[in-house]
């Protein structure tokens, strides 16, 4: 099986699944940066733009940070972006190992915030990175402010059935990974794949170019991690306040309804003390890109929450 094939199943579930500012009358000031050391980091690199309270934008599976120029070029002059890029993602160098990939990758995230002394910074994430908003905050709790979740899941192995668990996914995951891993992506695959979560031709493009760039032994890994990994009871000890917006209008055609698959997302955040559930109407799993005016629309008033939600 070749690395699009492997993926299309992937995607269809992905589908299925899909600091915070003060207002600015008070707005806080901005982190001083300390020289950053990427030795400290190297399953990611670290781009930072503007000014303001710091906010961490982490991109989805094979895409770089660049898929946030857009949401960048509308924060810079409020927030200071610290826009991650995974490596072996998007035409990046490959990682030299990718041994406990996304483990690695949420360790060093959570070091660069103390490191960096950014005081609770939003946290933006698409799918993967999504998940790695999760996982960091539940993880240390007090590091991290509020999370702007997009398009993505705690736990990708119960998409379908909520009481599936990690031991059953394994197999399937370690038998994807292998595939993935040993298969070279078509690109004629790859757009068509695209093309079921984007829906501006350019958009297509270049998110296909993104995949057809990755590595693929990265990519494997990564949706094996992500597979194996289920944060559904750890979301619990997140106190932050936390918005997920969620797509569902690419399986409309087959079946799927708004409120089916917000189900879905509820079912899955359910153990989330503190979170807001937002469907975008048209847009597929690239909601920044495809319902770009929703977006921003609730990006804007979600950034203005305080840094830790109310009791």
């Amino acid at each position: 099986m070749n690395l699009t094939a492997a993926l299309r199943p992937i995607c269809a579930a992905l589908l299925l699944s899909a600091s915070a500012a003060l207002p600015a009358a008070a707005a806080a000031p901005a982190a001083t940066l300390v020289a950053d050391n990427p030795t400290a980091h190297p399953n990611f690199t670290v781009r930072v733009v503007g000014k303001g309270r710091p906010v961490l934008l982490i991109p989805g599976l094979t895409c770089p940070g660049t898929v946030w120029d857009e949401t960048v070029a509308r924060y810079q002059k409020q927030y200071q972006c610290h826009i991650i890029t995974l490596n072996g993602f998007g035409g990046t160098a490959a990682p030299a190992s990718t041994d406990k990939l996304l483990l690695n990758v949420r360790d060093q995230l959570l070091t660069y915030i103390n490191t960096q002394k950014l005081r609770q910074p939003a946290i933006i994430g698409h799918s993967l990175g999504g998940f790695m908003a999760l996982w960091m905050s539940s993880t240390q709790p007090e590091a991290v402010g509020p999370l702007l979740i997009v398009d993505s899941l705690p736990f990708m192995g119960a998409i379908q059935n909520p009481a599936t668990t990690v031991e059953q996914v394994r197999p399937m995951a370690e038998n994807l990974r292998r595939q993935m891993s040993q298969s070279k992506a078509n690109p004629v695959q790859q757009r068509q794949m695209t093309a079921s979560m984007v829906t501006d031709t350019a958009r297509i493009t270049q998110v296909t170019r993104w995949g057809l760039q990755s590595d693929p032994a990265t990519v494997a890994q990564a949706m094996y991690d992500m597979y194996t990994t289920d944060l559904r009871p750890d979301v619990a000890r997140i106190q932050q306040p936390v918005l997920v917006l969620g797509a569902w209008a690419a399986y409309k055609p087959y079946g799927s309804t708004k409120e089916s698959t917000a189900a879905i997302f509820n079912q899955q955040y359910a153990k989330l003390p503190h979170y807001r559930l937002e469907m975008s109407e048209a847009g597929k799993h690239f909601l920044m890109y495809d319902d770009q005016q929703w977006f921003f629309q609730q990006a804007d008033a979600f950034l203005k929450q305080p840094t830790v939600a109310a009791k």
